[in-house]
């Protein structure tokens, strides 16, 4: 199956080049689906952000790794594009939420930007808050799916520990879109918790079989086109990225991988992602040395 997503996200610029990106890369998917990239020129996360529509209210995913608006004016562009949707869907008190696919700060950073918008709910990034806000069971957690309608858009939120203990992933019916944060994605999964990651992922494979789901959206792109390669981190130019979208197949390897390894420290290498845990000793040492060698010289 060919993506719908088969396009050039900005990448970031060539050390000494004259050339510029903007500080944000919009996509437009369908009428409600738009995805963000932040620019790696504004910082070498490059996350992507998801807003999508309903009815009633929208729903930001994620707010980017830059909090100043001046650098990074992420709430100057959601805002224009909800008042462009709103042009065309006219309503009086639309809502916005504000919400993320996990606590780490290159997905928090923005939400101040939104503090004081009128209308607009922000959830905090703590476990609590998140199982509070979506309706989890404290005593179901994290083996629970819970409904979150947007307003004729219902979302499914389901529980994603393992990367980080706030972990969520959302499922869109309207795109299909499995919305998997840094759970799942093109690039180094680092696992914070290898025992709730398994379980996360069995979660997520179960849910395929169960829903249709086109493509696995994560929230970076770390691996090059070639199999097995990443960009060193802190990495500021991507000139051969792969694709972001992933397949269910790419997801079930991913399980498969995390199983088989049984919590084992290092880097392992497959061809569509790499399982990062704790890697001790030489390879720590050459993780570090290619991240120092791309910031400091550009490769």
């Amino acid at each position: 199956m060919r993506s719908p997503l088969d396009l050039r996200w900005n990448h970031g610029v060539r050390r000494g080049s004259s050339a510029s990106e903007p500080p944000i890369q919009v996509h437009a998917y369908d009428d409600r689906t738009v995805i963000l990239r932040q620019s790696k020129s504004t910082n070498f996360e490059a996350p992507f952000i998801y807003l999508l529509f309903g009815a009633d209210r929208a729903i930001l995913l994620d707010t980017g790794a830059t909090a100043d608006p001046a650098v990074f004016p992420l709430r100057q562009t959601v805002d224009g594009l909800i008042a462009d949707w709103l042009k065309h869907h006219p309503r009086d008190g639309y809502e916005l939420v504000v919400a993320h696919t996990h606590g780490h700060g290159d997905h928090v950073a923005a939400d101040g930007q939104f503090a004081d918008r009128p209308n607009t709910t922000v959830v905090a990034r703590d476990p609590e808050a998140v199982r509070a806000f979506f309706g989890f069971d404290d005593a179901r957690w994290p083996d629970q799916e819970v409904p979150f309608d947007l307003g004729g858009r219902a979302l499914t939120a389901i529980g994603a520990p393992g990367h980080h203990a706030a972990g969520v992933v959302f499922h869109d019916p309207t795109t299909g879109f499995l919305l998997t944060g840094d759970t799942v994605y093109p690039g180094r999964i680092y696992v914070a918790d290898f025992t709730e990651l398994v379980a996360t992922l069995n979660r997520l494979v179960a849910f395929t079989t169960a829903h249709e789901v086109t493509w696995v959206m994560g929230c970076h792109i770390e691996m090059t086109d070639r199999p097995y390669r990443d960009y060193p981190i802190g990495s500021t130019y991507q000139p051969h990225e792969r694709p972001l979208p992933m397949t269910v197949a790419q997801l079930t390897a991913l399980r498969d991988a995390a199983v088989r390894l049984e919590g084992r420290r290092g880097a392992h290498r497959f061809a569509d992602f790499i399982v990062f845990y704790e890697p001790a000793g030489l390879a720590k040492m050459l993780f570090l040395a290619r991240g120092y060698r791309a910031r400091v010289f550009g490769r």
